[in-house]
């Protein structure tokens, strides 16, 4: 009993009285949050940012919004006018909100439930455990926690992840239970992400809708990213982000998140906070796809606000090869130019390393400068 109440956070002392062979637990206080020995060290990390607090920024707390639900069952019905209507509901969501969530999605309540569990299980290791280059047989740079060059608080990200390249899933012998379970996500993520990928494409005119996803999207392109957003104890301030915000670099993305909420979109010039819905998958638009519809579809700038209740997301992104061309098709002179996806990595990369943070798609705008 006694590591049952201390793994939630409680000081336990345990005591026998005399002539008795059954012991009593005294519960004796909160343990404070660094004392979890799988939570990264952000308070001594970051200590010379978090004084910053309280010093007149604007709060995060915002409006909260419920984003399109879309039951995508109905592209299966037998009535033409039924799967119209939810291909035009897709279509308009990601023309103007560019998130949206979606029930009868066809990944299965199992599979969603055993990727919690083992991505609890994993992110419970010890902190000092995960930081290993060889842990899991990942690459190196797949566990990353805070944002190691963050200079202010605004930079600062109370979070912690594994970001896997699907072809680095073979490598997993450490953890074939895992392994297995993040297959089986992906393998079902990546059937939606297509589905709804071909149905955005198919609006826009382009020829080779049936094979362009196909041909640029292979398997082993895309990625799963799990987030775990540790209990923050300045998360009262409503200043502290558990992901900055930022846009997705890939077409779309499937995202499976629990009911704590944090999740915040950029929309129409103001953020608002999405209601968390635990039964639904959130699907965003990335970057490639605002590039592909030429603007029409909306990549939309989010962040994750820290809370004091630890939250969990997994997320599958949906991405095309290195040598994949992105080219804005449509009747309209293109806005992008012409870019592979290996040369857009690259230039987020270049662009991280100098300033801290992506510029994204404005560099290959054909008006940038």
């Amino acid at each position: 009993m006694s590591w049952i109440l201390a793994l939630h956070g409680f000081q336990v002392e345990s005591i026998r009285e005399k002539n008795s062979k059954e012991f009593l637990y005294l519960i004796k206080f909160p343990l404070p949050f660094s004392s979890m020995d799988f939570d990264p060290p952000f308070q001594q990390t970051y200590k010379t940012l978090l004084p910053e607090l309280g010093k007149g920024d604007k709060a995060f707390a915002v409006e909260e919004y419920e984003l399109p639900s879309i039951n995508l069952s109905h592209l299966l019905s037998p009535n033409q006018n039924e799967r119209e209507k939810c291909i035009d509901e897709i279509v308009r969501a990601a023309s103007t909100w560019g998130f949206f969530q979606v029930v009868n999605h066809g990944i299965s309540d199992e599979v969603l439930k055993n990727m919690n569990y083992e991505e609890k299980k994993v992110f419970h290791q010890p902190f000092e455990k995960k930081v290993q280059k060889n842990f899991l047989g990942l690459s190196p740079d797949s566990y990353r926690w805070g944002n190691p060059k963050a200079t202010s608080l605004k930079q600062l990200s109370w979070s912690e992840a594994f970001h896997i390249c699907m072809e680095d899933l073979s490598g997993m012998n450490e953890s074939k239970t895992l392994r297995f379970t993040m297959e089986k996500f992906a393998k079902t993520a990546r059937g939606l992400a297509k589905t709804l990928a071909e149905i955005l494409a198919d609006n826009l005119g382009m020829i080779k809708t049936g094979t362009y996803f196909q041909e640029n999207c292979p398997p082993n392109s895309s990625y799963i990213r799990m987030n775990r957003y540790p209990p923050c104890p300045y998360s009262s301030s409503k200043l502290v982000c558990g992901l900055i915000p930022h846009t997705d670099s890939d077409f779309l993305s499937v995202v499976f998140q629990d009911h704590v909420g944090g999740l915040q979109l950029l929309k129409d010039g103001k953020w608002i906070a999405v209601k968390p819905n635990p039964n639904a998958l959130v699907i965003n638009i990335g970057d490639l796809f605002q590039a592909l519809s030429n603007g029409v579809y909306k990549s939309i700038r989010h962040r994750v606000i820290a809370t004091e209740v630890e939250r969990f997301s997994v997320a599958y992104f949906y991405c095309p090869s290195n040598d994949a061309i992105i080219e804005s098709c449509g009747e309209e002179p293109a806005v992008y130019k012409q870019f592979t996806f290996g040369e857009y990595k690259i230039q987020n990369e270049k662009d991280v390393e100098d300033i801290g943070d992506k510029i994204g798609l404005q560099r290959f705008l054909r008006s940038y400068i």
